[in-house]
């Protein structure tokens, strides 16, 4: 370290390297983003407001709101900001919080899912005894244990990446900090520090995404053996949501980070960030709400009062 100038800023390359599709591009990205925020406090207030919503598994949908609105404003406004000034600097302390924050808000939001999943679990194997073992403290311990859990993991993630030194090329091939396009940058050896992230990051997200995929065998299991189409339906129903935002947050999360640094593409990190970081959260309102007739009225109710 001390044969190396510390690196004090990087540069961040932004959506797009080329300047015309700027210009396109970030209408896009702003229209996304408050698309996602307004459905997502929609659903809040929602779910505040409505007492027929006051149930474990719409209070897991609120939090997964709220955590899916700083998941968005953890990267889109800094990246938009820069986009319009031209300036993609950011300081080395800003870039490692941002990591941080990151990472923790993707980490939650995977421990978040899996708890969601007991949750539906609970609801369809033990019906009778659903409404006492998910009680309010329960999800509440299942929330802050998902958001401390997410912290703690991010914080590895964190120091991990960060212990190695930086001392120029100081460019990241990015829209914001994220661990593969800022670890390539290290001027010695990161291949172990990929090594010991690759191994943590698979054993604990891989077990969460182990423990919806059991969940949702108990559920499989159960419904179809319910008598009637309609009962089968209905209790589907009730999943689909969460399985299909299950399905697109691994779906695109696993693309980014279960390879190795080395073969880090910046047109294809761009492109799976955008889907798991941006279209996702910005798209779960829709997938809760299209399915969801409870949903649906509770936001006719919070939009349209008189009529109600």
């Amino acid at each position: 370290m001390s044969n190396h100038t510390r690196v004090t800023h990087f540069i961040l390359m932004g959506f797009s390297d080329t300047p015309e599709l700027r210009l396109v591009v970030i209408p896009f990205f702003l229209l996304v983003y408050t698309f996602g925020l307004l459905g997502n406090i929609s659903i809040i207030a929602a779910v505040m407001r409505d007492r027929r919503l006051h149930s474990p598994m719409y209070f897991f949908l609120k939090n997964l709101s709220f955590l899916d609105m700083c998941y968005t404003s953890a990267t889109i406004p800094k990246a938009v900001l820069m986009s319009f000034t031209g300036s993609g600097l950011i300081s080395y302390l800003e870039c490692v919080a941002q990591l941080y924050i990151f990472i923790t808000l993707c980490a939650t939001e995977c421990f978040l899912l899996t708890a969601m999943a007991y949750d539906r679990f609970l609801a369809i194997l033990r019906p009778l005894l659903y409404g006492t073992i998910m009680n309010h403290r329960c999800r509440v311990e299942l929330v802050v244990t998902a958001w401390v859990s997410g912290a703690i993991y991010s914080a590895f993630h964190t120091f991990n990446t960060f212990s190695l030194p930086y001392c120029g090329p100081n460019v990241v091939e990015h829209f914001f900090c994220d661990i593969p396009p800022v670890m390539r940058l290290s001027c010695t050896d990161y291949h172990l520090n990929e090594e010991v992230g690759f191994a943590v990051g698979s054993c604990i997200i891989m077990s969460a995404f182990a423990l919806t995929v059991l969940s949702y065998v108990g559920i499989v299991s159960t419904v179809v053996r319910i008598p009637s189409v309609d009962g089968r339906w209905k209790a589907f129903s009730t999943c689909s949501s969460h399985l299909t935002t299950v399905v697109l947050f691994y779906g695109t999360g696993s693309f980014m980070y279960l390879r190795p640094v080395s073969r880090y593409s910046r047109t294809e990190g761009r492109l799976a960030s955008i889907f798991y970081s941006v279209l996702t959260p910005s798209l779960n309102p829709v997938v809760y709400c299209l399915r969801n007739k409870d949903m649906k009225f509770a936001l006719q109710k919070l939009y349209c009062r008189r009529k109600y």
